[in-house]
């Protein structure tokens, strides 16, 4: 059900990318504008062989161990070619599916499907003797499992209710390619659930397994590479090279990159060098029980991969410089809805330096946020991409703070972020910047998706986290915010202020100067069917506590504050058209709307970074055409 003039529902499950390639049919027009609208993901294609100085060795599902892998007609098993293989060498990787796990290696090889055909690495095996207990349950004895505790920094008071500690292992089960929730016991195995009693090593399950495919998890890792001695070689520092390759059903992570990580505030030079280059490019990694890749070094690059279905992050990256993530899909993290660990679809993390997020296709994450820079980051940079379905926004905000909350892009305790050219559809919040220090938030598109800033007294004394805030501005520095030429819409579905500047009460009469030291030039636009909707939330305002106070509009906040938004602008809509197509995602400006010419121009290191711009001021991430 439509239930605006431009909006579809925050429930409604629209594949974004389908939606704009139809649009693509509809109008014979190309989607110029900032996010680029695809190809996303892993593209299907022919791979030629690589450029290489080291020799080509094939490999196959069924290849022989025995062999060195000298032709596509002779292939090697995958395990055997890892230890062959030096820096410079390719493993041309035959399709089919390949249960293997924990291939370590420590040079810089370069691993690619060959020709046109998918390679799908699987860390389960196989689950075919099964008991029939006669009372709805069946049981197997597994030898591969992998129990785990939670984090020492996870609270059980707080979470303990909504995630029990079973959630916590590594362990997952599949019935016909179906995941399976894990049980705290017998009683709870139904045809959605497993159960493992770790002390006899018995797996239940609630299906009969006759004539079904069972899969169990076997291996905690795919690939492996160490910066250890592996098989008398030593480590170089080159990354590797995974280039269309599927992997699928690890337990813990299917790709780690080994490397420094900081346990303290640590130079840019200190770390982020022990593996450099790493390069993952048209892989999808999908269900594992944990993250899907954790990644260390400097001037990584991942491109068109789709990370999905993962129970904490998708992608973990760590303290790292010059990394890029470009025209790649991320969506369904978190799928064991583990409370209490914050998880994100990508999260970067421990001081990074110059991360590039630019043009990737961010949806579907009901229960975790979308990218998120944590932690003693600086000059992040976030530029179109398309964030759909983050969080749920139907509940009613807490005025006391913004966290805990879901956030299509998040930038904390970190310094220096661009943040331009995106658009924000139905999400908790399209944006939280929270204790950091000179974002620079133009020409974005927020729909249904607050746009929020805060701070709070969080210091490196006492923190929960020790060190943590200490890479970050000091209390009294989170500031320096520009937010300019972002378009701002609401449809009567969405009973939220559309822009929240937040400050901790603990602050109130301490800190008093403003968070943003520029806030204008930005279009409000909201449907006049909510009444007593206020358009934004101000801290601080006053030295009383609070010292957030709510304007039911921009009159009335200029009103007391003269210095911000005198030249933004507010409307109300019924039967204004504002986008063009915004039943099909479609939000370029229609060609009446009232927003065309407002804004101001945009600085040159903005421009250099958006995919299309005019030279003339305009609103929001796409340019009138």
């Amino acid at each position: 059900m439509i239930r605006s003039i431009f909006t579809i529902p925050c429930n409604t499950k629209i594949f974004v990318l389908t939606s704009l390639l139809i649009c693509l049919l509809l109008t014979g027009q190309s989607l110029a504008g900032q996010p680029s609208g695809g190809p996303y993901g892993p593209v299907p294609q022919k791979f030629n062989l690589p450029e290489t100085y080291g020799r080509f060795i094939y490999t196959a599902p069924d290849g022989n161990a025995d062999s060195q892998g000298i032709s596509p007609e002779s292939p090697t098993s995958l395990d055997n070619a890892v230890k062959l293989a030096t820096a410079g060498d390719a493993i041309i990787l035959r399709g089919g599916t390949y249960r293997t796990g924990n291939l370590v290696f420590n040079q810089g090889i370069l691993f690619q499907a060959y020709d046109n055909e998918l390679p799908v690495l699987k860390g389960t095996y196989v689950a075919s003797d099964w008991k029939n207990l006669g009372n709805g349950l069946w049981t197997t004895h597994w030898d591969y499992l992998f129990p785990m505790e939670p984090q020492g920094w996870w609270h059980r008071d707080r979470s303990g209710k909504q995630t029990p500690l079973h959630r916590f292992n590594n362990d997952m089960v599949f019935f016909d390619g179906e995941f399976l929730q894990s049980a705290a016991y017998e009683g709870e195995v139904n045809e959605n659930t497993f159960y493992i009693d770790y002390e006899t090593g018995t797996v239940y399950i609630g299906q009969d397994p006759t004539n079904h495919l069972v899969e169990i998890t076997a291996f905690d890792v795919a690939m492996l590479r160490t910066t250890d001695t592996v098989d008398g070689k030593k480590p170089d520092k080159a990354g590797p090279t995974i280039r269309g390759i599927s992997f699928t059903q690890y337990a813990y992570r299917a790709i780690e990159i080994e490397g420094f990580d900081p346990d303290g505030i640590s130079a840019e030079a200190a770390h982020g060098k022990d593996v450099v280059g790493t390069t993952i490019e048209h892989c999808s990694i999908s269900y594992c029980s944990r993250v899907a890749a954790y990644l260390r070094g400097d001037s990584l690059t991942m491109r068109h991969c789709h990370i999905s279905h993962t129970s904490t992050e998708g992608i973990f990256l760590l303290a790292s410089s010059d990394a890029l993530f470009e025209k790649n899909i991320f969506e369904e993290n978190n799928i064991e809805h583990i409370d209490g660990y914050y998880p994100a679809a990508v999260k970067i993390f421990n001081q990074c330096y110059r991360v590039s997020c630019n043009d990737n296709l961010i949806r579907n994450l009901p229960w975790s946020n979308g990218i998120w820079y944590d932690v003693g980051n600086v000059d992040g940079v976030f530029t179109n991409n398309w964030v759909e379905n983050v969080g749920f926004n139907t509940f009613t905000i807490n005025r006391e703070n913004l966290w805990p909350s879901q956030n299509g892009f998040f930038f904390e305790i970190s310094k220096g972020i661009v943040c331009a050219g995106n658009v924000f559809v139905n999400c908790d919040h399209g944006l939280m910047i929270l204790n950091s220090s000179g974002a620079k938030i133009w020409n974005n598109t927020f729909v249904n998706s607050m746009l929020t800033i805060g701070r709070t007294n969080r210091s490196a004394v006492g923190d929960h986290f020790d060190w943590h805030p200490a890479t970050g501005p000091d209390v009294d520095e989170r500031t320096g915010h520009v937010v300019k030429n972002n378009l701002i819409a609401a449809d009567p579905t969405f009973k939220r202020p559309l822009v929240f500047i937040w400050q901790e009460n603990k602050l109130c009469g301490t800190l008093n100067d403003p968070q943003p030291e520029g806030l204008d030039f930005n279009a409000y636009i909201r449907n006049a069917t909510v009444p007593g909707q206020d358009l934004l939330l101000w801290g601080p305002s006053g030295t009383g506590s609070p010292c957030t106070k709510a304007y039911k509009s921009l009159e009335e906040f200029r009103a007391e504050n003269e210095y911000f938004s005198k030249n933004s602008s507010e409307y109300l809509y019924q039967n204004i058209p504002v986008f063009k197509g915004a039943h099909l995602n479609n939000f370029h400006l229609s060609q009446d709307s009232p927003v065309i010419g407002k804004g101001t121009d945009i600085p040159e290191k903005i421009r250099n970074l958006l995919r299309e711009y005019s030279e003339n001021p305009y609103v929001g991430a796409y340019p009138p055409q």
